[in-house]
């Protein structure tokens, strides 16, 4: 039977122990990564982790990659659909601007609208008016 010293924590004047300098919304793969690698460096050498678990976590961490490449393609294509259509964007809280999507770039894995020759991301969208549809002509 093992047992469990109590450990007391001190926190600095700033705020409590449950306050995060940085906080994320979600884990990232580098998180994963580091919580991987901390498991396996301090796991206890007389009852080391399986193989199956292991497995597990390994196929739990290509699914995440996958799942963020894909999210990732969506919002390019969606962005992608957005090319010569009329948008409103929201600038900040007091100002917005309307333009032709002329481009879309990639910024740190996310993309953004050309607008006016100004990039803005997916979400200051706020609406879309798509391009008239041409008739084709015969002759």
């Amino acid at each position: 039977m093992s047992t469990v010293s109590s450990i007391t924590s001190s926190t600095a004047s700033s705020g409590s122990p449950d306050s995060v300098a940085n906080p994320q919304q979600t884990l990232t793969q580098n998180n994963f990564l580091q919580l991987l690698v901390s498991q396996m460096e301090n796991q206890d050498p007389l009852d080391p982790q399986s193989d199956t678990q292991m497995a597990a976590e390994m196929a739990q961490f290509t699914s995440l990659q996958q799942s963020t490449a894909m999210s990732s393609s969506l919002s390019m294509m969606q962005a992608n659909s957005l090319v010569g259509s009329t948008v409103n964007v929201q600038v900040d809280t007091n100002d917005a601007a309307s333009g032709v999507v002329s481009g879309v770039t990639m910024v740190s894995g996310v993309p953004e609208v050309l607008v006016n020759g100004t990039p803005y991301a997916l979400s200051q969208v706020t609406s879309i008016t798509p391009p008239a549809a041409q008739t084709a002509t015969t002759q």
